[in-house]
């Protein structure tokens, strides 16, 4: 199992590439971590149909920052309580990624955090339309991963695509995915 403080110390340590906000919306995510068994888990949402960005996409629960945030750490938390109705109180957050851009104007900072068991979650019904949860491991297999070549207002970008089950994770959640599976590649992940 995943040693968390080992892994706090690693990610506060490691150094993050940032990107300047300019005329950008500051944002945040949650990149949620907990125990099942003997395994550690993440836990996506899917969004609801109706909403105006990332209509119906497997995301991390976050969004954009409000005045009432003291940072954006701050922003990660009232979201996940907010999207799925995790207490923040009861995340523990371990360290962050590096800056993303998203495509839609958003400067994205993503947080790691360790979750209670998401047995009960209460999530909201107008953004997200239901959870699910993978097993960290699987996502180390290199079968399940791939880049493709998108065009974006006349520029090549490479768009990451994972696969669970049904679920095709893309885009900026599939970026800090790899981000964080690339940063913990070589951890020590067991409990000491």
């Amino acid at each position: 199992m995943l040693d968390r403080n080992r892994l706090a110390s690693h990610l506060q340590a490691f150094p993050r590439q940032t990107i300047p906000l300019g005329s950008l919306r500051p944002a945040a995510v949650l990149l949620p971590l907990y125990q099942r068994g003997d395994s550690d888990y993440l836990l996506f949402t899917e969004r609801t149909a109706h909403l105006e960005h990332h209509a119906g996409e497997i995301s991390f629960p976050g969004g954009g920052h409000d005045a009432e945030d003291v940072d954006l750490c701050a922003t990660a938390l009232r979201e996940t309580e907010e999207e799925l109705g995790i207490i923040r109180t009861q995340i523990r957050i371990l360290g962050r990624l590096d800056d993303f851009y998203s495509i839609h104007g958003y400067h994205v900072v993503p947080f790691v955090g360790t979750i209670p068991k998401p047995d009960n979650l209460q999530h909201d019904p107008f953004e997200i339309a239901g959870t699910f949860e993978a097993p960290l491991d699987h996502f180390r297999d290199p079968s399940i991963h791939r880049v493709e070549d998108w065009q974006h207002l006349g520029r090549t970008q490479l768009v990451d695509f994972y696969q669970f089950g049904e679920h095709t994770i893309w885009g900026l959640t599939a970026a800090i995915l790899r981000q964080f599976l690339e940063e913990t590649a070589d951890f020590n992940w067991q409990e000491a």
